[in-house]
């Protein structure tokens, strides 16, 4: 990949084109819209949108009236981000905005952006809310490093995958989840990464916003007695130095993965439960430890 320059404080690149914003929305609170992203939409030609419906009531209530609203969801990407690029290409500015948030943070504007830079159109982020990092600081858990994490796949099996190579993560972990999962995730991650403190943020910036704070399993417990409503953020901490060191220090630090599975099916253990054994000491996904056996 060749070195590129795109200066912030020159809105077009010279030759014509447009340029691309990524304008942050409100998670809730409509007062958290700032003055520069209401004028953003007002001045762009174009504004691409998850939920053009949703969209809609959020430039009504700001007196937004674009030129041309535009769908740019996960299901027709393939077909409007190409279109999108080529408007930029003639240019037009174009908006880009996600149901509420910031675009392209578990949202297919992490495509459009990618098309966006390998065309030379410059990308300009207008910041904003955002439910992860707003968790994030009122958690109470380490903010000095994290790792935003998203959904979770949807398979168990991918779920463990997924937690396991985060099992090491010295850092916070962020996820998102729906109210239908949630207590599916919060059980999942007892299981992989154990009790540890979580805390439970949702509907925020609203008016039930709520933080739950505890460990894993007072939070189970909370959720059996008050049952999930909206979306959540899951806030989970990290790994501590001196587990990762203990970890580090482990009897199997000198065998090779295959001695390390080999050890276990010595005991009886099947090769497949074997090799979900060694992935949990290792702290790695047990797609990489079957990887490494091929």
């Amino acid at each position: 990949m060749s070195l590129t320059r795109q200066s912030s404080f020159q809105n077009r690149s010279g030759d014509g084109k447009g340029a691309l914003y990524l304008v942050a929305t409100p998670i809730g609170n409509l007062e958290d819209m700032t003055f520069r992203a209401i004028r953003t939409l007002k001045e762009c030609d174009i504004i691409a949108a998850e939920d053009t419906r949703q969209t809609r009531k959020l430039l009504t209530h700001f007196e937004i009236s674009p030129q041309m609203l535009f769908s740019y969801h996960e299901h027709n990407k393939g077909a409007s981000g190409p279109e999108l690029i080529r408007y930029i290409i003639e240019g037009k500015n174009l908006a880009l905005v996600s149901d509420a948030g910031l675009p392209a943070i578990s949202d297919p504007g992490a495509d459009l952006v990618k098309l966006a830079v390998e065309e030379g159109i410059s990308v300009i982020p207008i910041p904003g809310a955002n439910a992860a990092l707003s968790s994030l600081i009122a958690s109470g858990l380490p903010t000095d490093r994290f790792t935003f994490i998203g959904f979770l796949p949807r398979e168990r099996k991918d779920v463990e995958d997924t937690l396991q190579s985060f099992q090491s993560a010295q850092g916070t972990l962020l996820f998102y989840e729906s109210p239908h999962r949630v207590i599916k995730t919060l059980t999942a991650i007892q299981s992989v990464l154990g009790n540890r403190k979580v805390v439970l943020a949702r509907e925020l910036t609203k008016r039930y916003e709520e933080f739950v704070r505890g460990d894993v399993q007072e939070c189970l417990d909370y959720l059996q007695e008050h049952p999930p409503q909206g979306e959540y953020c899951v806030v989970v901490e990290g790994t501590s130095p001196e587990e990762e060191q203990e970890r580090l220090a482990a009897w199997w630090q000198n065998l090779t993965i295959e001695e390390h599975v080999a050890h276990y099916e010595a005991q009886g253990i099947p090769r497949k439960e074997a090799m979900k054994k060694t992935a949990v000491d290792r702290g790695v996904s047990k797609r990489d430890i079957y990887n490494a056996l091929i």
